[in-house]
């Protein structure tokens, strides 16, 4: 092998990247791929021959920061039939197994206290009403399985009737019988917002994430987005992208300094009067952030914006163009 040869090799390999040996190959390739710029894009110029005093202007994209705003999920996740199912088993299973200990260890056989005990279960049938009637020691106690879409496996319902159960307690123990006791009902999982189908409401899809999505003059849907300007980097741009399209009336959180997705939109080259480049469309990265209170707010915006919506995942994708959504999915949370 010659020299000439040997000497190449060594200054490619100096030149290429290096990464430790517990990172893959995979993932080697992925990192070398991704290389995020902070601050916008200048069109480069070279010169094919070194006399020539006409400098070559290369082609160039217009570099865009661009913002992701949600609202995490409130309240936990809607539960499956089947986990619903599952858990009033586990429920009932448990009370089956605990209610004889719960009887002779707190109650001597004989006394008042056991005979008042008595006649409560003689009523109640079970000591958690929320599973409906239900007597453990039955012949059928065995049969404690519900059929798919029984309204005792609703938590709705479960809640619903413990409250009634501790209203009757309450008043049937309290000393003054002209007032009845009334408990707190727990906020429903559908809100006004749900019902009214409000989606600039954040007051919605409380087990799901929104994303904030605006809409330009021209009726495109898309996130937050404005062209980077020159010595701005890439978390400056994003977050006075979010105060000049949504205002100031917002609390929010800049998670990171670094892009989580991006999205290209290729046009056919044109020059640009001022530079003479070659325009090959817009890159947009987008950063994400999450909103701690406030409303967005698009009276005084910068950016021509005419509407904003809070929207789920699946929702977005009626809104956005199909090929903006393809680029933008896997950011989305599924929840």
């Amino acid at each position: 092998m010659s020299t000439g040869s040997n000497g190449a090799r060594r200054i490619a390999s100096l030149l290429r990247p290096r990464f430790d040996a517990a990172v893959c190959r995979s993932c080697q390739e992925t990192i070398g791929r991704r290389n995020y710029a902070s601050a916008a894009a200048e069109p480069t110029t070279t010169s094919s021959d070194p006399s020539s005093t006409s400098p070559v202007v290369q082609p160039a994209y217009t570099i865009n920061a661009g913002v992701v705003l949600s609202r995490p999920p409130v309240i936990t996740r809607d539960l499956e039939p089947f986990e619903k199912a599952f858990y009033l088993y586990q429920k009932r299973l448990n009370e089956r197994q605990a209610l004889p200990f719960t009887k002779y260890f707190y109650f001597k056989r004989g006394t008042p206290l056991d005979e008042d005990w008595k006649k409560k279960i003689q009523e109640r049938q079970t000591p958690a009403r929320d599973i409906g009637k239900y007597n453990a020691y039955a012949p059928d106690a065995w049969n404690d399985e519900l059929l798919l879409g029984a309204k005792e496996a609703e938590p709705e319902y479960q809640v619903e009737m413990l409250v009634r159960d501790a209203e009757s307690t309450a008043n049937a123990t309290s000393q003054d019988t002209s007032k009845k006791e009334e408990i707190p009902r727990p906020h429903p999982r559908v809100t006004e917002a749900d019902k009214k189908g409000d989606q600039k409401s954040l007051n919605r899809l409380l087990s799901r994430t929104l994303y904030l999505l605006v809409q330009s003059k021209g009726g495109q849907w898309r996130f937050p987005q404005s062209q980077i300007a020159t010595g701005e980097t890439l978390r400056q741009a994003a977050e006075r992208t979010l105060f000049e399209s949504a205002g100031k009336n917002m609390n929010t959180w800049m998670v990171g300094y670094h892009p989580f997705g991006h999205f290209v939109r290729n046009i056919k080259p044109r020059a640009n009067s001022k530079t003479g480049a070659e325009n090959l469309g817009e890159k947009t990265f987008f950063l994400k952030s999450r909103i701690m209170a406030g409303q967005a707010d698009l009276s005084a915006n910068l950016h021509n914006l005419a509407d904003f919506k809070w929207l789920s995942k699946e929702e977005i994708s009626k809104f956005v163009h199909p090929q903006y959504y393809s680029q933008i999915k896997n950011m989305l949370a599924d929840r």
